[in-house]
């Protein structure tokens, strides 16, 4: 391990890292250039209030989200990751009311048994350009 890499703290010296993979409630394609813009700035804004570091982030194929951190041994990676995916979304269903309006209704369990109309497989399309 190279020493450039490790953190010095007042009673330790580490290097720990998380890999976290979280993805939309269906895998759904709801992730498009916008919303992914405003989630990595929520992100930030999370990881600096919250005391750790967000080493990378990304959104792929628009259903999941892939992001790296590194942070100190006392913060343990499950509030991390509540903190990120809770924050995240309440914030983002605030912002975006017009995917959780689409997405939260009877309308997806008429699609999973395969009853899905034509008007909401081209509404689906319209939000996710």
């Amino acid at each position: 391990m190279k020493k450039d890499n490790l953190i010095h703290a007042r009673t330790c010296v580490y290097n720990v890292n998380y890999h976290f993979v979280w993805s939309v409630k269906y895998r759904h394609k709801l992730l498009n250039k916008r919303i992914e813009k405003r989630l990595k700035e929520i992100c930030s804004e999370i990881a600096e209030d919250k005391e750790f570091i967000i080493r990378d982030f990304e959104v792929g194929e628009q259903d999941h989200v892939h992001v790296f951190v590194s942070a100190h041994p006392k913060i343990a990676p499950s509030y991390i990751v509540k903190m990120l995916k809770g924050i995240t979304a309440r914030k983002l269903f605030i912002e975006f009311p017009e995917y959780i309006d689409y997405y939260n209704n009877d309308r997806i369990k008429q699609k999973l048994a395969g009853m899905s109309p034509i008007k909401y497989r081209t509404h689906a399309s319209q939000l996710a350009a």
